[in-house]
């Protein structure tokens, strides 16, 4: 769907130039941005090249830290480790095949999904290849690494538990999926001995992390209509999870927060996203489908800002750094906002390639992949004091 709305509008900006254009094409084309005043400073740290592009795929690559070192994987199969201080290349091995996920990090493993339905984990000090599982499906979310166990869900609404040792399968979760689904698929998110998992049929799972038990089932995303265009209910998007408290999306659904030990619902708000949502302690943010960002207040949803300078630019969800959020767009841009009222501070542009999977935060460093099959860092440069100002402990203070 989103590569669609992108070469749909492509397509459109094209006929303008022949056809003298049209009010539609206002509705279609992404908003051009304007000029912000910049009020915070964000350096890029370092910058590397991973492998070869990934425009359009919906693949789910991105990032992943473990304290030690940074990992990204390319569409082309290449996973590498990276210094996250100086971006020094630590190891590369070359897979050779196509990847469509990861890479997930966790159990001193670097796992990651080929899209022929195959998982590899590697060795996370030395990058060797340690296993290979055949989980018989396109993984399009990042394997999730718990307990000596690797959780993986595929697009045919299968949710795997695999001996982080062997490989082995543990356990299998299967749903009915609906007949018409969006590319794409929730990372699940671990909460205790807890997994929770979301499917296309808008359903979120918890199951016990050992034994494949489901502990409970929330419809949060009811399909409705008559079509199945119009039914659509994917929860494709990030699943957060701040104490016992966990925040989803759904298409064509609502952002809602629930209860980890029984998944009820503690709030609801109608929105749309694909996107998924974020969480910091004080608020969650979400997208829309129209690219209009959504903070709302994390203790009971009321909304807090919306900002609409992003409509059609294919904005990532956004990702709560410092002060700010974070998103990148399809133009190859990052643009930091205010997390108290939406504002923007800053802006600075990474490529011109789309960055299409949302910004990873790794201790103080902000980390991103954008579809070129590159890797940055930035950090936030805080401003620094005159050196004549006396320090409050000089003072007796």
């Amino acid at each position: 769907m989103r590569t669609i709305g992108v070469i749909s509008a492509a397509t459109l900006l094209s006929s303008c130039g022949i056809f003298g254009g049209s009010d539609d094409d206002e509705e279609t084309t992404p908003k051009e941005l304007v000029d912000i005043v910049t009020t915070v400073t964000v350096k890029r740290l370092w910058s590397a090249k991973i492998g070869d592009e990934a425009e359009f795929l919906r693949v789910a690559l991105r990032p992943a830290g473990d304290g030690n070192r940074i990992y990204a994987a390319s569409r082309d199969g290449n996973v590498v480790a990276f210094d996250p201080e100086t971006g020094k290349q630590v190891w590369r091995t070359e897979l050779g095949i196509e990847l469509s996920a990861g890479p997930g990090v966790g159990e001193n493993l670097v796992v990651v999904a080929a899209g022929d339905g195959i998982l590899i984990a590697l060795d996370a000090k030395s990058g060797t290849e340690k296993w290979r599982a055949n989980v018989s499906g396109e993984a399009l979310s990042q394997p999730v690494i718990k307990n000596d166990m690797v959780v993986v869900i595929t697009v045919d609404s299968r949710l795997r538990g695999i001996s982080a040792f062997d490989g082995s399968e543990r356990w299998i979760i299967e749903q009915s999926p609906p007949r018409l689904t969006i590319r794409g698929s929730a990372t699940p998110a671990v909460v205790g001995n807890t997994v929770i998992a979301g499917f296309d049929n808008g359903r979120l799972v918890a199951v016990d992390l050992a034994s494949g038990d489901i502990q409970w089932e929330s419809v949060l995303s009811p399909p409705t209509g008559r079509s199945d265009l119009e039914r659509l209910a994917d929860i494709d998007g990030l699943i957060s999870v701040v104490g016992q408290d966990i925040y989803a999306s759904g298409y064509q659904g609502r952002v809602a927060a629930l209860a980890s030990e029984s998944g009820q619902i503690l709030w609801s708000r109608e929105i749309s996203s694909f996107e998924g949502v974020s969480a910091d302690w004080n608020n969650v943010y979400t997208v829309e489908e129209s690219g209009e960002i959504v903070a709302l207040l994390r203790r009971n949803g009321t909304e807090i800002w919306r900002q609409d300078s992003l409509l059609r630019r294919e904005p990532t969800l956004p990702i709560s750094f410092h002060t700010t959020v974070v998103v990148g767009d399809l133009e190859g841009y990052l643009h930091f906002f205010n997390n108290a009222d939406g504002e923007p501070v800053a802006r600075l542009r990474m490529g011109r390639q789309a960055i299409s999977s949302e910004p990873v935060v790794v201790a103080d460093r902000l980390y991103v992949q954008s579809d070129s099959g590159k890797i940055a860092a930035y950090a936030v440069q805080e401003p620094q004091r005159p050196r004549n100002t006396p320090d409050i402990a000089d003072e007796g203070v």
